[in-house]
């Protein structure tokens, strides 16, 4: 087995964390790129019989080599030792181990990549916000990155596109599974003619905490993040805060103080981001600084 296969094979295993898949990536390093022997990954994860147990059940299974073939199969996989692996990523507190695609992964580019996240319950305001903004910054180069959760994700990857723009989406599923699933259209363009990124496997379903976890990918991976509509307390508000963790610029779209949709953008103002009322606002984080 490949090193690279052996990380994904780990990854795939329920038994293992992504701590210690990294503590054994970074034995492999150290190394240099020899596989551990089985008394040396034991050293490693220094679990308790019963856990150790049931890990090595787990990844010497024939289910596990099944599951393995065919994510390599149905995607591409890059782990946390790989040269391609985005350099971005490696500056978070917790970068994933391994993370599969789809697409082009040049478009990962830490320097020309916009994230921009908001409400799922959008308001027309979004709508109008983003069809201003979107087509000059497009024009200028720079790739939008999104969740591609309903409301303001989904826009955001559908205009990009609708302007001959290029996006690059972070999902919180299999590569094979849409949430929602009348994105799944949406989902396959952007497989096909831009980039489709997910740390799960193939036929993981969405569950409550994939998506935090997610949002920590788009906040490693983005240049710049810019918020549209947060409500109070919100997911997109999560993730403008592990921007600024990563010291990454964070941007947000002002609102009309009476809007429930506009409390969060407006506390991020307060708090010191920095307002967007045009594109050139935007485009200067990328190009004038």
């Amino acid at each position: 087995m490949k090193v690279s296969e052996f990380v994904v094979a780990l990854h795939l295993c329920k038994h293992i964390t992504n701590r210690d898949i990294r503590r054994i990536c970074h034995w492999i390093i150290r190394n240099k790129m020899c596989l551990p022997k089985e008394n040396k990954i034991d050293e490693l994860l220094n679990y308790s019989s019963a856990k150790k147990e049931f890990f090595w059940r787990e990844f010497t299974s024939l289910s596990l080599q099944k599951k393995l073939a065919q994510n390599l199969y149905y995607s591409n996989a890059v782990t946390i030792i790989d040269a391609k692996y985005p350099k971005q990523l490696l500056e978070i507190f917790d970068p994933p181990s391994v993370f599969f695609y789809q697409g082009d992964l040049s478009l990962s580019n830490y320097t020309t990549s916009l994230a921009i996240v908001g409400a799922r319950q959008n308001s027309s305001y979004a709508v109008t916000v983003l069809e201003r903004l979107l087509p000059e910054i497009i024009s200028s180069g720079i790739v939008t990155l999104s969740g591609l959760a309903q409301g303001v994700d989904s826009l955001v990857h559908r205009l990009t596109l609708s302007h001959h723009g290029k996006t690059v989406a972070v999902i919180g599923t299999g590569i094979d599974v849409a949430y929602p699933k009348f994105n799944s259209v949406l989902q396959q363009q952007i497989g096909k003619s831009c980039l489709l990124i997910t740390e799960y496997g193939l036929g993981q379903a969405p569950k409550r905490y994939h998506f935090p976890a997610r949002n920590r990918i788009i906040a490693g991976l983005c240049h710049t993040l810019l918020v549209v509509e947060a409500r109070q307390r919100s997911g997109s508000l999560i993730t403008a805060n592990l921007a600024l963790q990563e010291n990454r610029n964070v941007l947000a779209v002002p609102g009309t103080i009476t809007a429930p949709l506009s409390v969060g953008t407006n506390e991020l103002l307060l708090a010191g981001a920095k307002p967007v009322l045009n594109a050139k606002h935007v485009i200067e984080e990328f190009y004038y600084t």
